[in-house]
């Protein structure tokens, strides 16, 4: 990471619902761009990669 900056995100999907769930991003605060850099997906889960833009 540079000057104390996110670089990449990777996000793991797992099909498991745990009560309403919670959402990733709204505790950051501020407008972000996320460019998909690389998708894999097995019988378990969904394993996500992205570039941070801004």
């Amino acid at each position: 990471m540079s000057g104390g900056l996110l670089d990449e995100i990777q996000i793991h999907l797992a099909p498991v619902l745990l009560d309403s769930g919670t959402r990733l991003f709204d505790h950051l605060g501020g407008q972000f761009e996320l460019r998909a850099t690389q998708a894999i997906t097995s019988l378990n889960a969904t394993h996500l990669r992205f570039k941070v833009l801004r």
